[in-house]
C-alpha cells in the first residue's frame, strides 16, 4: 500500500523534495519497515537483503518511485536495490539513503564557525568505505538552496536521482553514494530556494576538474602518491627558505614555457607538456641557470587561458591542462629532490563570474558580497570574496594550507593584495562603501591576511609568503603581533617602476635622473623586499625587457646586462620572469612558447650565460644575500656622479669584513683610470663584469689584481683605480686584504665624490 501523501510523492518526482532522507531509504512505521526508492526511468525495482533473496517493490509512481513493506520493526542491513530499465538492462547497488550522515557534529560545528583548517577533508568528494561498502562521500556548503543533488553519468545527470541531506543551520548538504569510485565525473545541481531555477555547479572543493571547455569535477584520491622528498621537508626547506639565504626566483607560466610540436598531443591539449615532463625539463634548466625557486603563475583550475590562471574556478584542483593531481605532486617532488623550491601564485582577491563556479552559488551571493560596491571588480570583470563570512574565510584559509600540506609547496605569492586592503581600490568615489569607522581600509580582508600568515607559518612549516602589494601600506612584512600583516616578503614595485623608467631612457638623459636608481635605498629596509621583473612588465604593449632598452642591438643587450647586474647586487631577493634570461624579443603570450630558437644567436646565448653566472655568483657570495633587509648589509660609496651616470656601493655579509664592491656605469662610454673608494687595503679581483666578451660585451674588463692604495676617496680610507666598462656592472672582491698594521686609519678623510 502507498504510505506517502500525494504531495510528498509529487515533491520527490518533481525534484522539489527538501528532505529526501526523511522519505527515501528504510523507515520504521509501527511494526513495519518501509523501504522507498526513487529511480527515475526505472520500470521495476527489487530489494535484496543480506541473504541475497530479492523481492519486488511496488511502483507507486510511474516516474520511478517504489516502495515495499516488511512486518518487522528492525531496520535491515545494507540491502541492495535492483533496478530494471525499459530496455531490459538491470543494475544492482546499495541504497544511498540507507547510510548515515557523512559529517559528524564536531565537523559541522568547526565548518560553521569557519575554524576547520582541513575543511577540504570533509567538504568535496572523497572515496570512502562506509560500513564495509565502498563509494564516494559528497558534501557542499549551499545554505540558501532549496535542494542540492549530485549529478553525473552514473545517474544520467538527473538531479532527481541523488538529492542530498541538509544539515541545518550550517547549510551543508551531504550524501554517500555507494559504488562510485575515483575518476567519476560529477557536479552539484543546485535548485534555488523558490525552486524557480537551477544551475549545475562544479565542486568548490574538487581535487580534479575536466579539461576546459568541460567543467565537471572529478573524484580523486589524493592519498595514493608516494612522496620522496622527506629530506627536503625535514631540513632542506627550512634552510632554502631562510631569509638570510639566497633566493633567486624563476617565474614561469607552465603552458608557454615550452610546448610540444604542433599536433603531437592533439588539438585539445594545445601542445602543453605534462607536469612530469615539465619536472625534468624545467627543473634541469632552473638548476643550470642557478635559480633557487620556481614560482608558477596560478596552476589552480581556470576556464580561460587568457586569464593566465588568475581567474580561478577550481581552487583545490591543479589544472588538468598538464595532467592529474599526482602528476603535479611528482613535479613538486622532483623539484625538491633536486634542491629547487616551488612557489605558487595564490588568488584570494577575486574570482570569475562563470556559471559553473562560485558566483551566485546557491542562488544567493554566497561567496561574494551582494552589494556590487563591495562585491565586484569592474575593471577585471570579477567578484570579490566576502571576507567577513566565516565559511568564506574558512574556504580560503583551508585552501592556502591545502597547497602547503598536501602538495608540499614551499610558499605562496598572494596576488593583488592592494585590491584586498582598500575598499576604494580602482573605484570611483560613489562606487565604494566605507568601513564601520568611515575609512577606506577593508577590515575583514586585513584580518584574513593576518590569519593566513599566522596559520601557514605555524607548526614549523618554514614556508614563504610573498605579497604583491603596490602601495605604501605599512608593515606588510612585519609580524602580526606588532601590527603587521605577517608576510615574509613583498614585491618592490617602486624599485621596478623607477628602474624600468631609468633604463628605457637614452643614456644622454640619465644624468638628470640619477635619483631613479638611488631612491629605492631611502625605503629599501622598510620591508623585506623582492626585486621582481615579472610577467606583468612584458605584456600589454609594454615590450619585452630587451626591447625596452634604448639604442642599437649592442646597446640593448649591454643595458639589460647592466640592469641585471644592479638587480643582483641591490638589497632584496630576486625574481625574473621566464624569457628575460634569454633576451626574448616578443612580448610574452600565453598562447605560444618562448622563442628558444633565439639561442642560436651569440648575443642571446651570451645573455643567458651571463644570467647563469650572475645567479651563481649571487648564491656563492654571502655579502650579496645574507643581509638584505637592514643597512648593515649595504653602504653607498658614491651615488653622486650624475654626469657619468655611475654608482658605486658595498654589500656586506653578517661578518662585515666579508664584502663586495659594485660599480655600475649606465652610459656607453668606458671610464679608464676611474678611482673608487674601498674600505681596506689589499688586492681586489673582478668577480664578474657584464661587459666581458663571453657575454657579448666589448671586453673592457679588469684582469689581474687591482691594488688598493692609502688614498682616501669617497669617504673611504682607501681607494683603487679600475676600468669602468660601458653600460655595465662590475663586481669586485678583496681577495688578499693587507695585514692589519698596514691598513689605512679610518680618520674620516674625504675626497671629491666625482673623479677628476
Amino acid at each position: 500500500m502507498m504510505t506517502l501523501p500525494a504531495e510528498r510523492i509529487q515533491s520527490l518526482v518533481s525534484g522539489r523534495e527538501r528532505d529526501p532522507f526523511a522519505v527515501l531509504g528504510p523507515h520504521r512505521d509501527g511494526d513495519l519497515t518501509v523501504i522507498r526508492a526513487f529511480l527515475p526511468g526505472a520500470c521495476e525495482c527489487r530489494v535484496a537483503g543480506p541473504d541475497g533473496v530479492a523481492q519486488s517493490m511496488t511502483c507507486v509512481h510511474e516516474a520511478g518511485l517504489f516502495e515495499t513493506e516488511e512486518p518487522t520493526s528492525e531496520i535491515p542491513g545494507h540491502y541492495q536495490l535492483q533496478a530494471i530499465m525499459p530496455d531490459g538492462s538491470a543494475r544492482a547497488f546499495h541504497d544511498p539513503y540507507a547510510f548515515p550522515p557523512v559529517l559528524g557534529e564536531y565537523d559541522l560545528y568547526l565548518l560553521g564557525e569557519g575554524k576547520h583548517e582541513r575543511a577540504y577533508d570533509k567538504l568535496g568528494a572523497h572515496p570512502a568505505i562506509v560500513d564495509g561498502v565502498s563509494g564516494v562521500t559528497f558534501a557542499v556548503w549551499a545554505p540558501n538552496a532549496g535542494r542540492v543533488s549530485v549529478i553525473g553519468p552514473f545517474n544520467g545527470w538527473d538531479g532527481r536521482a541523488h538529492p542530498m541531506r541538509l544539515h541545518s543551520p550550517v547549510g551543508i548538504w551531504d550524501i554517500f553514494i555507494p559504488g562510485l569510485a575515483a575518476g567519476t565525473a560529477y557536479k552539484y545541481e543546485v535548485r534555488t530556494a523558490d525552486f524557480h531555477s537551477k544551475v549545475d555547479k562544479s565542486d568548490p572543493y574538487a581535487f580534479q576538474s575536466e579539461l576546459r571547455p568541460n567543467t565537471a569535477s572529478i573524484v580523486y584520491d589524493l592519498h595514493q602518491y608516494a612522496w620522496g622528498d622527506d629530506e627536503w621537508m625535514t631540513t632542506g626547506r627550512a634552510a632554502h627558505n631562510d631569509l638570510s639565504a639566497p633566493i633567486a626566483i624563476y617565474e614561469v607560466h607552465l603552458g608557454s614555457w615550452r610546448k610540444t610540436p604542433a599536433g603531437e598531443r592533439g588539438a585539445e591539449l594545445e601542445g602543453w607538456l605534462n607536469y612530469r615532463e615539465l619536472a625534468h625539463e624545467l627543473v634541469e634548466y632552473a638548476r643550470r641557470m642557478g635559480y633557487t625557486h620556481i614560482e608558477l603563475l596560478p596552476i589552480m583550475e581556470h576556464p580561460y587561458d587568457g586569464s593566465w590562471g588568475y581567474q580561478v574556478t577550481g581552487y583545490f584542483a591543479p589544472t588538468s591542462r598538464h595532467g592529474t593531481p599526482d602528476d603535479f605532486k611528482y613535479f613538486v617532488d622532483y623539484c625538491h629532490r633536486n634542491g629547487v623550491g616551488v612557489l605558487l601564485d595564490w588568488v584570494p582577491a577575486h574570482f570569475p563570474k562563470d556559471a559553473h563556479g562560485l558566483a551566485y552559488f546557491d542562488g544567493t551571493h554566497l561567496y561574494e558580497h551582494a552589494d556590487p560596491r563591495r562585491g565586484e571588480h569592474a575593471e577585471w570583470g570579477t567578484l570579490v570574496f566576502n571576507y567577513g563570512r566565516n565559511e568564506v574565510r574558512n574556504f580560503l584559509l583551508a585552501n592556502a594550507l591545502f597547497w602547503i600540506d598536501e602538495y608540499h609547496v614551499d610558499g605562496l605569492r598572494v596576488d593583488a593584495v592592494a585590491s584586498m586592503l582598500y575598499l576604494d581600490y580602482s573605484r570611483q568615489p560613489d562606487q565604494w562603501v566605507p568601513n564601520r569607522f568611515g575609512g577606506r581600509e577593508n577590515l575583514d580582508a586585513i584580518e584574513l591576511l593576518k590569519r593566513f600568515n599566522e596559520l601557514v607559518h605555524a607548526d614549523g612549516r618554514h614556508v614563504l609568503t610573498i605579497a604583491e602589494e603596490s602601495t605604501a601600506w605599512p608593515m606588510v612584512t612585519r609580524p602580526t603581533y606588532v601590527g603587521g600583516l605577517g608576510f615574509d616578503l613583498k614585491w618592490n614595485m617602486g624599485w621596478m617602476h623607477d628602474m624600468l623608467k631609468f633604463m628605457q631612457m637614452d643614456p644622454l638623459f640619465r644624468r638628470n635622473n640619477q635619483n631613479l636608481i638611488t631612491f629605492s635605498l631611502w625605503y629599501a629596509f622598510n620591508e623585506n623586499f623582492v626585486l621582481a621583473l615579472s610577467h606583468d612588465e612584458v605584456v600589454h604593449l609594454k615590450k619585452s625587457l630587451l626591447d625596452k632598452m634604448p639604442g642599437d642591438l649592442w646597446r640593448k643587450f649591454a643595458n639589460l646586462r647592466a640592469f641585471y647586474g644592479y638587480m643582483a647586487t641591490h638589497p632584496g631577493k630576486k625574481l625574473l620572469f621566464m624569457g628575460g634570461e634569454i633576451g626574448q624579443w616578443r612580448e610574452w603570450s600565453e598562447s605560444r612558447a618562448l622563442d628558444w630558437n633565439l639561442l642560436e644567436d651569440a648575443g642571446h646565448r651570451g645573455l643567458q650565460q651571463y644570467v647563469a653566472d650572475l645567479n651563481a655568483l649571487y648564491r656563492a657570495e654571502q655579502s650579496l644575500f645574507e643581509v638584505d633587509f637592514t643597512w648593515s648589509g649595504f653602504e653607498w660609496v658614491d651615488f653622486q656622479d650624475n654626469d657619468r651616470s655611475v654608482i658605486v656601493f658595498l654589500r656586506r655579509a653578517k661578518d662585515p669584513a666579508d664584502f663586495t664592491v659594485v660599480a655600475c656605469n649606465f652610459t656607453p662610454l668606458p671610464r679608464e683610470n676611474y678611482r673608487i673608494g674601498v674600505p681596506v687595503l689589499g688586492d681586489y679581483r673582478e668577480l664578474l663584469n657584464s661587459d666581458a666578451e663571453t657575454y657579448g660585451g666589448s671586453g673592457v674588463v679588469n684582469t689581474g689584481a687591482l691594488v688598493a692604495e692609502r688614498t682616501p676617496w669617497h669617504n673611504q680610507p682607501c681607494s683603487l683605480v679600475l676600468r669602468l666598462p660601458p653600460l655595465a656592472t662590475t663586481i669586485l672582491m678583496c681577495v688578499a686584504p693587507a695585514p692589519v698594521d698596514l691598513q689605512a686609519p679610518d680618520n674620516g678623510a674625504g675626497a671629491p665624490a666625482a673623479n677628476a
